[in-house]
């Protein structure tokens, strides 16, 4: 039995453990929004911060999301909504519509809101499950943001949001859990997790670990992810469209790194990460396609 098998089971065990304490009642909701401490959070994803000119493929993503979170007998309970948006592009936003290979990744935007209900126990274990709701294609509005903050940046103007993919509404379910932390030493400790996506905009599974090093106020922490993958839109177009400019096959196996920092404060928070993602795109050759980008995260 591999690590990663064993690591799957951990954390299979640990949400069934803790799914039970998840806040689904509308007492619980409610005594969560009127009594839970709130926090408020930013979260930036963009490659143009590694002064990436080329600004390609996941090219930007950007978010605004506010959490309630009480004491509970076995840990902590909370809930909270998410706005956001993530916007894809080819691997070199100055190629027109004619210069982009048939492997390519299509220009595609999606915009959501959504909500989520999560359990935490008090030896790092948790629980999590919720929705999103939104649209990809133009009514996301990937176009009208990428050009008016490359306008603003003085940054190359993008040459082909016209082959981007068509409009669908979409629903994502998604849940996970993690396990409780393996100590490895003084300060440090591996914590296994696992998730998963459902709906017709993504469906994937997605298996990782993070490493950290350093005290729970600030540390380091590096973490590595598998991604098993059933259906990504933003690659194959809308699963119930039928006239779709260019799509490409995704990659059923994909893997990113993630190294960071993270710092807390008693008011607020700061996470800030570079992400290598390997190529996800069949067909195209793995150097090609892979790609790192920069993560913010601001919380208060």
């Amino acid at each position: 039995m591999n690590r990663l098998t064993i690591a799957a089971l951990s954390v299979l065990a640990a949400s069934s453990c803790i799914a039970s304490d998840l806040p689904v009642s509308s007492a619980e909701i409610a005594r969560l929004f009127a009594q839970g401490r709130p926090v408020t959070s930013i979260d930036i994803d963009n490659d143009s911060l590694l002064l990436d000119q080329s600004d390609g493929f996941y090219t930007s993503g950007l978010g605004l999301s506010r959490s309630y979170r009480l004491p509970s007998e076995s840990g902590w309970q909370s809930l909270g909504w998410r706005l956001g948006q993530q916007i894809y592009t080819a691997s070199d936003v100055r190629l027109r519509p004619d210069q982009i290979s048939p492997f390519d990744r299509p220009y595609a935007g999606w915009l959501f809101a959504g909500g989520w209900v999560r359990a935490e126990h008090v030896d790092g274990s948790e629980v999590a499950a919720g929705v999103d709701l939104g649209c990809i294609g133009p009514y996301a509005g990937g176009s009208l943001i990428q050009d008016v903050t490359h306008r603003w940046l003085s940054q190359p103007e993008p040459r082909s949001w016209s082959t981007q993919i068509r409009n669908e509404f979409g629903v994502v379910m998604h849940a996970g859990g993690r396990a409780s932390f393996w100590k490895l030493a003084p300060n440090w400790s591996l914590q296994p997790g696992l998730a998963f996506r459902l709906g017709n905009i993504f469906t994937d599974l997605t298996a990782d670990a993070t490493l950290r090093a350093g005290p729970a106020v600030h540390y380091g922490f590096m973490r590595a992810a598998v991604r098993a993958v059933g259906y990504d839109a933003t690659l194959q177009g809308g699963l119930f469209s039928d006239a779709e400019v260019r799509t490409v096959k995704p990659r059923r196996w994909t893997n990113e790194l993630e190294l960071g920092f993270q710092w807390f404060r008693p008011q607020w928070g700061l996470r800030l990460s570079v992400i290598r993602r390997s190529n996800e795109i069949n067909g195209l050759a793995a150097r090609a396609g892979s790609q790192s980008f920069l993560r913010v995260s601001i919380s208060w």
